[in-house]
């Protein structure tokens, strides 16, 4: 009994959240963007030169946002790569598909955005088009179903009827590896 006791203080004094035997909530992904270099004259070569490269430890421009890895702990509510991705890669066939609806192709990434809260980000590219990057509804991480898709979600996006030919979809995972995947609109169209 003294030992649980001090357990229970110790596990108080390091900040763990939730009860004893409760997994800790896992923090989100974070994204912060270095402040922009104070407006100079540069020398060609000076490493502050728009011409030059990052020198190691200098800060990024401040369009580019640095993705931190998520600690991979697995906590049965489907919130971290570790957990997500065995089931996105079992189930790549169905990442996206295509409906012809009321004079347009939607496309939907249903799929992906069920097991979003172990995703960094996602990318979706038509026919072979520039990457848009698509954002994903928050994880409802205070409720019992983290993943779960708000009526308020936008699970799709419209594009002129017929003109989808083919859907290029990358995933970042929070443990910063990536995975993606092409389908030609035979294969995902619905009927």
């Amino acid at each position: 009994m003294f030992f649980w006791v001090w357990t229970i203080v110790a596990l108080a004094m390091l900040g763990m959240p939730g009860e004893p035997g409760e997994p800790p909530t896992p923090q989100r992904i974070t994204t912060t963007t270095a402040p922009a270099s104070p407006a100079t004259p540069n020398a060609p070569n000076s490493p502050n030169s728009p011409n030059a490269p990052n020198a190691p430890g200098s800060p990024m421009s401040p369009a580019t946002p640095a993705i931190v890895a998520e600690p991979q702990v697995p906590s049965g509510r489907f919130t971290t790569a570790v957990e997500v991705k065995p089931i996105l890669t079992a189930t790549k066939g169905s990442w996206v598909a295509v409906r012809e609806y009321d004079g347009k192709d939607l496309v939907y990434v249903t799929q992906i955005l069920s097991w979003r809260c172990g995703l960094a980000g996602m990318s979706l590219s038509i026919n072979g088009g520039t990457p848009e990057i698509w954002d994903m509804p928050p994880c409802l991480d205070n409720t019992a179903t983290p993943n779960a898709i708000t009526p308020d979600a936008v699970i799709y996006r419209s594009y002129p009827l017929g003109s989808v030919q083919s859907v290029t979809v990358g995933v970042t995972y929070d443990d910063l590896t990536t995975d993606s995947a092409t389908f030609q609109r035979a294969q995902v169209l619905l009927p």
